[in-house]
């Protein structure tokens, strides 16, 4: 099946990968956008795994103070590059993940620094496990993995502080 520009323009515009990689996505799938959305994904995601030990020494400092000004969470978003960190996708997400702190008061990053004998579900105390509250099918650590694919770059939270008025 030939693949138009028309359908490459509409999966690049979905996923924000390259013309030739969209072009490579449709011509497998067989001109179908939702496994070529798929298959972009999974390559994305590998290509992320490759990505997870570059430094994160560029980003930005995102805070969220609730209405009322009862509660509120600064969350670090660290990448690569400046360049990403100035980007609108990087700061709504930063603001996005600031909010999820605010609203979810997780105690750790990832669950790797769970702290042995805490037996609260990882989902609950974990960041990166928590369901995502803007699209609660998605994880947080899915949201960043899926923003660094997009950008090329290694995107990481790399901490973050919640402060509620009498806790």
């Amino acid at each position: 099946m030939a693949v138009s520009v028309e359908m490459v323009r509409t999966l690049r515009d979905q996923t924000g990968a390259g013309i030739m990689d969209c072009k490579e996505a449709l011509e497998t799938s067989g001109g179908d956008l939702e496994k070529a959305v798929l298959a972009l994904r999974e390559k994305g995601t590998a290509s992320v795994a490759k990505r997870v030990g570059r430094a994160t020494n560029e980003g930005v400092i995102e805070t969220y103070l609730h209405t009322g000004g009862r509660v509120g969470a600064m969350v670090e978003l660290g990448c690569e590059t400046d360049f990403v960190a100035r980007t609108d996708e990087f700061q709504k997400l930063a603001h996005d993940i600031a909010m999820q702190v605010a609203a979810m008061g997780p105690v750790y990053v990832d669950q790797d620094e769970i702290e042995e004998g805490d037996a609260r579900p990882p989902a609950q105390i974990s960041l990166m496990q928590q369901p995502f509250i803007k699209n609660s099918s998605s994880s947080v650590g899915e949201m960043v993995k899926e923003l660094a694919a997009k950008v090329g770059e290694n995107v990481r939270v790399v901490r973050f502080s919640r402060l509620a008025v009498g806790e």
